[in-house]
């Protein structure tokens, strides 16, 4: 049996091409949108096993998309594809629920075997970085308090979180927790060390060593 696959991408070339990568591979096309709003509209009308959501697009932001997607649907698979090689964009992929983020740049094989992993339910992501993120954020949910601050484990966990760029909602998610206790812990974090903002936070955090896999 095929594998459907629904595409979101702004991009007229890359919905033009995908097709033709494609073919012969086990996997049908079952939509081709050119928008992250149009892809909402249709997954439940296309049931595909998998989407292939461009991370950044006019209309909206795929992450976004994925976010809302999923408080619809938990048991959605999706695969970012985007041209970004940002790790900010990793780790909120990661965060959101994505099983993969795929470079545009990446091999056919590279693509075909992340749409297919995915649709299979197996956790091999092609992403050069999207694993080192999943091992880094199971990494976080265990972490112990820092010698030298005073910070809980949970406001490490979040500090650490707001490092790799997580908006409040999306530490929520991976952290299921509420978006007000994320609010509570974040302004905790800020009185604890010394940081007067999210980004001041985050460069404590790297200089803590906490960043690394």
């Amino acid at each position: 049996m095929s594998i459907r696959l629904l595409i979101a991408d702004d991009h007229p070339l890359i919905r033009a091409g995908l097709p033709i990568m494609l073919e012969g591979s086990g996997i049908e096309i079952v939509g081709n949108l050119g928008s992250a709003e149009s892809a909402e509209a249709q997954y439940a009308e296309l049931k595909p096993d998998v989407i292939l959501m461009d991370v950044r697009m006019p209309d909206d932001d795929g992450l976004l998309a994925l976010d809302r997607i999923r408080q619809k649907d938990p048991a959605v698979k999706v695969v970012m594809f985007s041209a970004w090689d940002n790790m900010t964009f990793v780790a909120r992929a990661v965060a959101l629920g994505a099983l993969d983020y795929v470079l545009k740049s990446s091999s056919r094989d590279e693509i075909i075997t992340s749409i297919k992993n995915a649709a299979a339910g197996i956790d091999e992501p092609v992403g050069k970085d999207f694993k080192r993120i999943q091992l880094l954020m199971n990494r976080i949910k265990r972490m112990e308090p820092v010698d030298g601050t005073r910070l809980s484990p949970r406001e490490l966990q979040v500090a650490t979180n707001i490092a790799l760029g997580l908006s409040n909602r999306e530490i929520g998610f991976s952290m299921g927790i509420s978006v007000e206790t994320v609010k509570e812990h974040v302004q905790n974090v800020l009185r604890k060390i010394p940081a007067t903002d999210r980004t001041a936070a985050a460069v404590w955090v790297i200089k803590q060593g906490l960043m690394d896999v």
